[in-house]
């Protein structure tokens, strides 16, 4: 499906800022930010502490620079975290010191818990199981309406395979794509076609059937206009043995 549309601002850093809305986008977006840079295993999850009670004998060299390697890693995926919020959201994690820490307030408040993030996936999976094209629809705008559902499902941590993305797109056309679709059930192993293939497929019918319709309305005004030039033309003749008998 297609990933999510560009809908923050973004700092110097190039980090989305995190406004109040849209939060699943913008922990997606933050998500992919961290791991190109080497920094979500910080936030995902602890990293070891030197022993509270000073015993150096517990604590070797080499997990000292590992150590000192993630705090740097971790002090890193703050700044940025800092930097991605608005200033109407950052006193809420203006205080911590570790990036998990923070990560998880933003999560907790804006995500919300289980029991939240399960109500939301409900009525989700209830707008998937409703889906229907519009007869005035066309085939992008419903492609867009699908994918923010699936995309939505996705962020708030479901999986949903593409076949079955595949599978509801061609349950829910309307009828005037009936051929298209039993075309792509006979033809294509529909476990590994993508939404992007399918939506080119369902393009140019769709654009066939707009040409055909474009043809017909042509057809008509012709067909109209050629009638209305007979009856003139009838009632010209007409006219013209009218005055010629009474010329008589």
């Amino acid at each position: 499906m297609a990933v999510v549309p560009t809908m923050f601002k973004y700092s110097p850093s190039e980090v989305p800022i995190f406004e109040g809305e849209h939060y699943d986008y913008w922990s997606s977006e933050m998500m992919d930010f961290f791991i190109s840079h080497d920094l979500w295993d910080v936030i995902e999850k602890d990293y070891p502490e030197p022993p509270v009670d000073g015993d150096s004998t517990r604590w070797t060299a080499a997990q000292e620079k590992l150590y000192k390697e993630n705090q740097k890693k971790d002090a890193t995926a703050l700044r940025y975290i800092k930097q991605g919020v608005s200033k109407s959201i950052y006193p809420r994690i203006f205080n911590k010191r570790k990036a998990k820490d923070a990560w998880e307030v933003l999560q907790k408040e804006f995500r919300g818990n289980d029991k939240v993030i399960s109500i939301k996936l409900q009525s989700l999976w209830r707008d998937f199981d409703n889906l229907q094209m519009k007869e005035s629809e066309n085939i992008r705008d419903f492609f867009s309406r699908v994918s923010e559902i699936v995309n939505q499902i996705q962020c708030l941590g479901d999986n949903i395979q593409e076949k079955k993305v595949v599978e509801k797109i061609l349950r829910c056309l309307p009828p005037k794509f009936d051929h298209c679709v039993a075309a792509i059930e006979e033809s294509k192993d529909l476990g590994k076609m993508s939404t992007h293939e399918l939506m080119s497929s369902l393009q140019a019918h769709e654009q066939r059937i707009n040409r055909t319709s474009a043809n017909s309305l042509e057809q008509a005004f012709q067909s109209n206009l050629s009638f209305s030039e007979k009856k003139r033309s009838y009632y010209n003749s007409k006219k013209d043995l009218f005055q010629k008998q009474n010329q008589n």
